[in-house]
């Protein structure tokens, strides 16, 4: 195994963490912050621009993780890269959010 398939699993896990809000939040007909807003990040996105940035997040996770080298769910170190990508982008979505949500 290549050092940048570790590389790939680990940015993989961090789309598919930023991939949960923006689809839930979109397919739950709800507007939410977004890099299309107006600020960027700041502003609120359309339920529909969620869908699709989340969509769009989801399909260049796939593609990092099942498309680049063999990722196994079977081998612990395939397993905990992708897992540090999802927790370390999970808690910078949740401090980056909570500021608008009230959750700080």
């Amino acid at each position: 195994m290549r050092w940048y398939h570790y590389v790939s699993y680990f940015f993989g896990g961090a789309f598919l963490a930023n991939a949960l809000p923006h689809f839930g939040n979109g397919i739950s007909g709800h507007a939410f912050q977004s890099p299309f807003a107006s600020p960027p990040g700041v502003g609120l996105s359309s339920s529909m621009v969620n869908v699709l940035w989340g969509f769009f997040n989801l399909a260049v996770g796939y593609l990092l993780v099942c498309r680049v080298g063999s990722f196994n769910l079977r081998k612990t170190r395939h397993v905990l890269v992708l897992g540090a990508g999802i927790l370390i982008m999970s808690l910078m979505l949740a401090h980056a959010f909570a500021r608008f949500h009230g959750g700080l």
